[in-house]
């Protein structure tokens, strides 16, 4: 067996083990509290346990909202700072008024103070050990990419860019005829060397990432074998990157794509379906009512500084293909394209009004779009519903763009939640990679993760 000193944690790993202990901290925060102080707000027992879950669940859930489950925040001590401050105060806060669910307030308001400061102070001791030690380079997992020769930065840069703790440290060329030279400095290994390596440098993991049968020779196939029989993991390189990044790496990949892609069992599941069609109209009907409250001050703000019509209505591409009015409420300039043909909207547009760039970032402007959600056109949950003369322009150079059509477009999506504007097809290309790996991937569990990542967007005013 080849030793491991080294430990690694998995992305999923990682938000587990901070989800966990900053419960686990809090709760000894409060039982100390409690020791030492006369502080008997938060009792921990067998006959209020259910204080402590409530508790445990507010602190993941606007956690999530506030981000500190991010691992790049996680990450940084200066931003997690701001994290913890606002989730700790908002837990604090409906824990206080959700008496129903969580203790009685209590007569003395210094109680009150103790609770907050030792929710607070916990998280904090915590997530500033995490970022000084557990997200330090002593985490870093060590592989070995098994690739041609003329792959190989691509590769490994698009691993360092999802993950800097996961680390190619050599390469076995799977090309014999290649003749290009590699740009990232990496150990070239020969393949009846691999075992030897892998032992030295304390491999973790194997990554094979050539798409050519033939390069596997005899050799390195025995060598493979070998390692797998002494416990080193071998991954194949686009089901690593999709596990490390969330989105779908059709870059890497052949035109037989599907053969990579079965799609969510979701897509056709009526349980599912049904669902969450029953969501999307009480969302909707809400989101329409809302919005309808909302209209004489947008209306307002619009007389003064759009000067146009309030309502803007486009053609989108929808489920199937079939091209759909989209509602909004205009944030442009009249006539932004000025008869031209239609053109990608950038961060920073100059045509949207300053009223309209508010109410983007905001998402104000989506209101109407509930209308289409009622009318079935769209979910609250998709790839974002693209203009026809864009898809077909972008489907010509992406040989999967239309797969993004076997389910309705959303108002927010993956894609939304994780990425910018799509301001070019590089760009766009990275947000198809994401809105496949929802499709793929569509749940329950990722839905409601796409929610919270929503919710984390208005409330940072990060809508564009």
């Amino acid at each position: 067996m080849y030793s491991k000193k080294k430990i690694h944690f998995e992305i999923s790993e990682r938000k587990v083990l901070l989800r966990i202990f900053d419960v686990v901290f809090v709760l000894l925060a409060l039982y100390g509290i409690g020791n030492l102080f006369d502080f008997d707000y938060f009792n921990i027992s067998a006959t209020n346990f259910y204080w402590t879950i409530v508790l445990a669940l507010y602190i993941t859930l606007f956690g999530s909202v506030f981000e500190i489950y991010n691992l790049q925040v996680a990450s940084n001590q200066f931003q997690v700072v701001k994290g913890i401050i606002l989730t700790a105060s908002t837990t604090v806060l409906i824990y206080l008024l959700t008496p129903m669910f969580t203790p009685v307030l209590p007569s003395n308001r210094l109680q009150i103070l103790y609770f907050f400061f030792a929710v607070t102070g916990a998280l904090l001791a915590w997530r500033i050990f995490y970022a000084g030690f557990l997200a330090s380079t002593r985490f870093e997992k060590k592989a070995v990419l098994v690739c041609d020769k003329n792959q190989l930065t691509e590769l490994v840069n698009a691993l360092a860019k999802e993950d800097p703790h996961y680390k190619i440290i050599g390469y076995v060329n799977s090309d014999s005829d290649s003749q290009s030279e590699e740009v990232v400095k990496l150990k070239s290994i020969l393949p009846e060397k691999l075992g030897h390596f892998v032992k030295k440098n304390q491999i973790s993991e194997i990554v094979i990432a050539s798409q050519k049968t033939d390069g596997i020779t005899t050799i390195l196939y025995s060598q493979l074998l070998h390692l797998l029989e002494n416990g080193i993991t071998i991954r194949e390189y686009t089901q690593l990157y999709e596990t490390i990044a969330h989105r779908i790496p059709v870059q890497f990949v052949s035109r037989d794509f599907y053969r990579y892609f079965p799609f969510s069992r979701n897509n056709h599941n009526k349980l599912y379906l049904s669902s969450i069609r029953v969501m999307e109209v009480l969302t909707s009907i809400i989101g329409l009512i809302v919005g309808a409250v909302l209209v004489p001050f947008i209306w307002f703000g619009n007389k003064i500084n759009n000067n146009g019509p309030l309502f803007y209505t486009q053609e989108r591409v929808g489920k199937n293909g079939v091209v759909f009015q989209i509602y909004k409420f205009r944030t442009m300039i009249q006539n932004a394209e000025n008869g031209k043909e239609a053109i990608f909207a950038i961060q920073n547009d100059v045509r949207i009004t300053p009223f309209g760039k508010f109410m983007r970032k905001a998402r104000i402007d989506e209101f109407p779009q509930f209308l289409n959600i009622l009318k079935g056109d769209m979910g609250v949950i998709g790839p974002r519903p693209e203009r026809p003369f864009f898809v077909k322009q972008l489907a010509k150079v992406m040989p999967f763009y239309e797969t993004r059509h076997v389910i309705k477009p959303g108002l927010t999506g993956w894609a939304q939640v994780n990425y910018s504007y799509g301001e070019s097809i590089e760009e766009s290309l990275v947000k198809l990679q994401y809105d496949l790996y929802y499709i793929k991937h569509r749940s329950i569990f990722l839905d409601t993760n796409i929610i919270i990542k929503t919710l984390s967007t208005v409330v940072f005013y990060r809508g564009q």
